[in-house]
């Protein structure tokens, strides 16, 4: 009884032996729905942020030697470098399927009523000496392609492998950016921490004189003390952060926990003038984890081929060259040669629904993979669409921000020239202080995000997309 193929698979043998190519359908790349340019893009144009080299956006040196270093000497990069070469063995065994095998076998022994450590009836009781040796080689004539689409499957799997690792350096790239904008954040946090402590540390030295010529009150210098107490105690919250933050930094790069130096301060950092983001169609192209989920559905859909070539014959040429002897010495006459050339076929009859069943795996295997590279497109899409609102809108907050602690800062002089003047109590100067602090922290919080915005819109757009594998370390920048 004969196992049947499946419906469509027919037609694809036939479509194979008369084309000469492999069975199973050959890959073409799943729709994506790319939209024609993105959210909040004013209109698609070709040039794009990710163009860029990771050391020409980021222009800080220090960052980039955190990067350069986490790129070189991290962990991360590293295991995903491990895991690219274990997929490029892998796929150089399959690869080596293409090709004969090629042994060899030499045997020599000595033994009474033996020959080459088998029983010989015709030894007559002597004891006597053997020798064989011979080449063999085997080859699987791949007629119908079954290996080539194995080949093909190991080959996008390596491929997938490292578009993985290309994904490891980008998200590298950014997790060291963000967290060292998260670093210069803090440190004008503690800066206006140390600030308002000096403020009502002044507030409160001026309002003790002022008790002691019985002008002012013990009212306002407890106000002023609990003032200045209160923003002295959030100083050591805040250098406790700075150290978890450099700590983080440090392990990102492969080093022990330490201090991090700084180069530029939050104020001082820019992104760059024009981020433009290109055309969605060119994501594809560029975005690391898109790239990868294309060549797993690649994978999948040769697996497709591999499981039809189940269904066919196995074509299998065997050829043997060697030579055996009694006596060494004999060994390289022409009675000792040995040689056998042979082939063979093998292929399935009854298999119970098995290799259909492999067939209908390998199919929806392959609807899964088109889903997942399709699913992860869209999300690509709307990364780059939530980067660029995010960009826009805090670039309004900042400038309501900025004009929120300019107000505070005149408020600030203004209550104390009258506090001096003796038109105003201290609960109006100590309410504009309280007002303006928050106000400077919460303007370098949007600082910070403006900049991380960048890092994210970079990472989103497959940023570093042309850069060779050897150019992605600090060995690269310029």
């Amino acid at each position: 009884m004969t196992t049947r193929l499946p419906r469509h698979a027919g037609p694809l043998v036939a479509a194979a032996l008369l084309a000469g190519c492999a069975v199973g359908p050959d890959y073409r790349r799943p729709s994506a729905g790319e939209p024609p340019a993105f959210r909040e893009q004013a209109a698609g144009e070709a040039r794009s942020l990710a163009d860029l080299a990771w050391w020409d956006l980021y222009r800080d040196s220090r960052l980039n030697e955190l990067v350069g270093a986490a790129i070189t000497s991290g962990y991360d990069a590293r295991i995903a470098a491990s895991r690219v070469e274990q997929a490029r063995a892998a796929a150089a065994q399959v690869h080596g399927q293409l090709f004969p095998g090629v042994g060899y076998v030499a045997n020599g022994d000595r033994g009474k009523n033996s020959l080459l450590g088998e029983p010989y009836t015709e030894g007559g009781g002597v004891t006597a000496n053997g020798f064989d040796g011979y080449l063999s080689a085997a080859w699987e004539f791949d007629l119908w392609g079954r290996v080539r689409r194995l080949d093909e499957a190991a080959r996008a799997e390596y491929l997938a492998s490292e578009e993985a690792r290309r994904g490891v350096l980008l998200s590298l790239v950014s997790g060291v950016a963000t967290s060292y904008f998260d670093l210069l954040e803090l440190d004008e946090e503690l800066a206006i921490a140390h600030q308002a402590v000096q403020s009502f540390g002044e507030s409160l030295r001026l309002f003790n004189r002022q008790l002691e010529g019985g002008v002012a009150s013990r009212l306002d210098t407890a106000s002023a003390e609990a003032a200045m107490a209160t923003s002295a105690a959030r100083i050591p919250d805040i250098e406790r952060q700075i150290a978890l933050k450099e700590n983080q930094l440090s392990i990102l790069v492969g080093r022990n926990p330490g201090p991090v130096a700084r180069g530029a301060s939050l104020s001082e950092e820019a992104g760059p003038p024009e981020v433009p983001a290109g055309l969605p169609s060119a994501l594809l192209e560029r975005r690391p984890d898109v790239r990868q989920a294309e060549e797993a559905a690649r994978a999948a859909n040769a697996g497709i081929g591999v499981t039809v070539g189940g269904f066919l014959p196995r074509i299998g040429l065997s050829a043997i060259l060697g030579a055996v002897s009694p006596s060494l010495d004999g060994i390289t006459s022409q009675k000792a040669g040995l040689w056998s050339v042979g082939a063979d076929a093998s292929g399935p009859l009854f298999q119970g629904g098995g290799l259909r069943g492999q067939y209908e795996q390998s199919e929806h295997a392959w609807e899964e993979a088109k889903l997942r590279y399709q699913q992860t497109a869209l999300a690509a899409f709307a990364d780059v669409a939530n980067s660029l609102v995010t960009r826009r809108k805090l670039a309004e907050a900042r400038a309501q921000q900025e004009r929120a602690v300019r107000a505070y800062q005149e408020a600030v002089t203004l209550s104390e020239q009258r506090y001096l003047a003796g038109k105003a109590s201290y609960f109006e100067v100590l309410q504009a202080q309280q007002m303006l602090f928050p106000a400077e922290v919460a303007l370098a919080q949007t600082k910070r995000d403006q900049l991380e915005a960048i890092v994210q819109l970079y990472k989103a757009l497959g940023g570093g997309w042309s850069l060779k594998d050897s150019e992605w370390s600090v060995a690269g920048a310029r």
